[in-house]
């Protein structure tokens, strides 16, 4: 991208920028955007009309009416186009797409191929990474994670501590708060409790009590469990 569209540097400004980032950057790389006075590495391509506030900082793409704002990062190969937003402390980086109207905010994470569009929420601590997509009105917030290969649209919501990887979701995946662990329909067919993912099935399998007792489930807390693992087979996907 050409130096076209940027603007001197105040020295004191870019010491901010390098003391933000570790103190070991560059000057001679490292410029600011004509519209918003943002932070641009050499590696950013970021069009005239796209807006990147004064605390922001770009490696990656930002182009047609997309605005970067608030402490946000945007770096690796991500792009962020079209009107979309993203702000607070959220980062947009790996091979990521944030575009339309989607608006990525808080302290918000999109990496890896993941993918945020349309109309689209990310915020507060959620993660959207792998090959996720997540469109149409969707909104994914709180401590969420939404990853692998699923899909969030529609007017889905994922919150709280919920971990979505599979399958596709219009319709927010059944969530529980249990005595110690949150539960998430995951996937069709499978529940997610802590960091353990199986089947319906499973979970109500001798297996599965073998597991908990090692985990130091108390038997209140192992017929609370299997209560709700039934109330998912029931109602789930």
């Amino acid at each position: 991208m050409s130096n076209e569209h940027t603007k001197p540097e105040a020295t004191d400004g870019f010491d901010k920028l390098n003391v933000r980032l570790g103190g070991n950057e560059n000057r001679a790389k490292w410029r600011q955007h004509i519209n918003g006075g943002g932070w641009l590495h050499e590696s950013a391509a970021v069009h005239p009309t796209a807006y990147v506030g004064p605390e922001a900082i770009v490696w990656g793409r930002v182009y047609g009416n997309a605005r970067v704002y608030g402490d946000a990062r945007v770096y690796g190969n991500a792009r962020v186009y079209g009107n979309a937003q993203v702000s607070g402390n959220a980062r947009v980086y790996g091979n990521a797409r944030v575009y339309g109207n989607a608006r990525v905010y808080g302290d918000a994470r999109v990496y890896g191929d993941a993918r945020v569009y349309g109309n689209a929420q990310v915020s507060g601590n959620a993660q959207v990474s792998g090959n996720a997509r997540v469109y149409g009105d969707a909104q994914v917030s709180g401590n969420a994670q939404v990853y692998g290969d699923a899909r969030v649209y529609g007017d889905a919501r994922v919150y709280g501590n919920a971990q979505v990887s599979g399958d596709a979701w219009e319709k927010p995946p059944l969530f529980i708060i249990g005595s110690r662990y949150s539960l998430t329909n995951a996937k069709h067919g499978h529940i997610q409790i802590g960091c353990k993912c199986e089947t319906f099935s499973w979970w109500l399998s001798k297996e599965a009590l073998a597991f908990a007792k090692a985990n130091g489930f108390t038997a209140a807390e192992i017929k609370e469990y299997r209560a709700y693992v039934r109330l998912f087979k029931e109602v789930g996907r």
